[in-house]
C-alpha cells in the first residue's frame, strides 16, 4: 500500500468481490459522509439517510436518473462498522458491466479508488483491529485448506493477539518489580544478586513456543512439494488421479504415457501441497520421454517428499534401488502399489517409510498421506496452547523479544551490570512485542503488510 498518508476519512470506494460473472456482486465505500454521497445516486435517498447501522434498504442505483440495478445496499455507521468509519456495500447483480458500471458511478460522485488493502488498513488505524488481525484476513483469503483457514481464524479472532498482550503484561509486571527496587540505589548491588527471574523465564518459555510454532504455519499456510517418482507403469498417474479425487492425468497401460510433468494442488490432511506426476525413470531413446526424465530427477531435488512408486507384483528392480539410495537428503517414501493383485512382495525396504497402496481402488491412501504428514511435520512443533506466529514479520519481532528476554535473564543471574541494564532490555523487548500487534510500527512495516492485499479489503 503506498498511500499510508491518506486524508482522514477520505470517501473511498472498490469492487469487492472477483470480476467474473456470479450472483453477485458488492462495491464497498467507506469514509465521511459515504452514506450521504451514496444517497445521491440511489433511488430512496431518504430511506438510506435515515437507515439504522447495520441495516439493508432495497432500491435502484442511478446514473443521471436512469436505473442501473436493482440492489441491496448495506448501511454501516461509525464506529460499528469494519473501518470504524461510515459505510455502504452495494449488492447487486454479478454481471462484470454492472459491478464496473457501479464502481465508476461512485468514483463520479466523490469516491476515491481504493488502494490495496485500505479498508482494513483504516480499520487497523482507527483502533479496530491489530496488526495480526490484519494480517489474517489475507491468510483467511489465502487459505488452501481447511486447516489451514482454521489456523488463520485463531488469530482473526484475537487469540494471537491475547497471547502477545499476555507476555507483555507479565514483562510489565517485572519492570514493576525492579522499578520499585530501583528506589532506593544505595542497596541495588543486593537487590540485582536477590533479583527473582522466575516471571521471566515464564516469558522466555512463552516467547520460544510461539517462536518455534512459526515453521508448523508456514508449512500450513505456503505448503509443501510432493513428487511422485518412479518406474514407467508403476502407477503415479493413477496415484496423481486419486491424491486430486479427479481424472488429471493421462492413465494408460502403454509404458511413457507421461512424457511431461503434472502439476496441482492437493490437500494431504491439512496441509496444502504442490502434488507433481512425473515421467517414468528409465532409459529411452525417444528424445521428449528423455527430457521428461531429466525433468522428473530435477523435480525430485526440489522436492520436500518423494513418493516413490514400485509395482509390488514386480518388486524393487536394480534401477529402483539405485534411485532410491540416491536420495540421501529429501525423505523418501517407498509406495509399492497395485496391491489389490494379491501380491504381498517388498512390504519393507531397509530404512525408509513405506506403505502398501492400490491407486485405483484407493487402498492405503489414508496411511500414505498420514505418513507423509508425520515426515513433513517433523521437527515443527506448534504453540502449546494452539496459537500460532502468522507471518515471517511477526516470528522476526518476537525473535527480537526473546533475545532481548534472555539477555535480561543473563544479566540479572550474572550480577554483570545494574538492573538497568536489566530494564533496558525488557524494555526493547515490549517494543519489539508492540511490533507484532501494531502498536508500535514502522510505516515500511504497515506498507508491507497491507501491500499485498487485494484492491477491496
Amino acid at each position: 500500500m503506498t498511500n499510508l498518508g491518506y486524508t482522514p476519512e477520505e470517501p473511498i470506494s472498490a469492487i469487492a468481490t472477483p470480476l467474473v460473472p456470479g450472483a453477485i456482486g458488492i462495491v464497498r465505500a467507506s469514509g465521511k459522509n459515504s452514506i450521504e454521497l451514496a444517497s445521491n445516486f440511489f433511488s430512496r435517498p431518504k430511506a438510506l439517510l435515515e437507515a439504522s447501522g447495520n441495516t439493508l434498504v432495497y432500491g435502484w442505483i442511478l446514473d443521471g436518473g436512469i436505473k442501473v440495478d436493482e440492489v441491496m445496499v448495506g448501511v454501516y455507521r461509525n464506529p460499528k462498522s469494519f473501518t470504524g468509519e461510515d459505510m455502504v456495500e452495494v449488492f447487486c447483480h454479478g454481471g462484470v458491466s454492472v459491478v464496473t458500471a457501479i464502481q465508476n458511478i461512485f468514483l463520479q460522485n466523490g469516491f476515491r479508488q481504493a488502494e490495496r488493502g485500505e479498508f482494513t488498513f483504516r480499520s487497523y488505524i482507527n483502533g479496530k483491529t491489530d496488526l495480526t488481525k490484519a494480517e489474517a484476513v489475507k491468510e483467511i483469503i489465502d487459505s488452501k485448506t481447511s486447516i489451514s483457514r482454521s489456523k488463520a481464524a485463531t488469530r482473526l479472532a484475537g487469540n494471537l493477539f491475547d497471547v502477545i498482550d499476555g507476555v507483555k503484561k507479565n514483562i510489565l509486571e517485572a519492570l514493576a518489580a525492579i522499578e520499585v527496587e530501583i528506589e532506593y540505589p544505595e542497596d541495588e548491588e543486593n537487590i540485582a544478586e536477590y533479583f527473582d527471574t522466575t516471571l521471566l523465564k515464564e516469558v522466555k518459555k512463552s516467547l520460544e513456543s510461539l517462536k518455534s510454532s512459526w515453521k508448523s504455519e508456514k508449512l500450513f499456510q505456503d505448503g509443501a512439494r510432493i513428487v511422485l517418482c518412479g518406474k514407467t507403469n508403476a502407477g503415479k498417474s493413477s496415484l496423481f488421479n486419486t491424491l486430486l479425487k479427479e481424472d488429471r492425468a493421462i492413465v494408460s497401460d502403454i509404458e511413457g504415457t507421461t512424457r511431461d510433468w503434472l502439476e496441482s494442488y492437493a490437500d494431504f490432511d491439512g496441509i496444502p501441497v504442490r502434488l507433481f506426476d512425473t515421467a517414468g525413470l528409465r532409459e529411452t531413446d525417444d528424445v521428449i520421454e528423455a527430457r521428461g526424465v531429466e525433468l522428473t530427477k530435477d523435480l525430485s531435488n526440489d522436492a520436500d517428499v518423494i513418493l516413490y512408486l514400485v509395482d509390488s507384483n514386480s518388486g524393487i528392480s536394480e534401477d529402483d534401488k539405485e534411485f532410491i539410495v540416491s536420495q540421501k537428503n529429501i525423505p523418501l517414501i517407498v509406495v509399492f502399489n497395485k496391491c489389490d493383485y494379491g501380491s504381498v512382495l517388498c512390504q519393507t525396504y531397509e530404512d525408509k517409510d513405506c506403505v502398501s497402496i492400490s491407486a485405483k481402488k484407493g487402498v492405503g491412501i489414508e496411511e500414505l498421506v498420514s505418513k507423509t504428514k508425520k515426515i513433513l511435520l517433523a521437527g515443527k512443533e506448534s504453540s502449546r496452547d494452539g496459537v500460532g506466529l502468522g507471518s515471517e514479520r511477526q516470528k522476526k519481532s518476537v525473535e527480537e523479544a526473546l533475545e532481548r528476554v534472555t539477555h535480561a535473564i543473563e544479566t540479572a543471574e550474572n550480577h554483570e551490570y545494574g538492573l538497568d541494564a536489566v530494564v533496558q532490555d525488557l524494555e526493547d523487548s515490549l517494543d519489539s512485542l508492540g511490533e507484532v500487534t501494531g502498536e508500535v510500527t514502522p510505516d515500511d512495516v504497515l506498507g508491507t503488510v497491507f501491500e499485498n492485499f487485494c484492491v477491496g479489503k
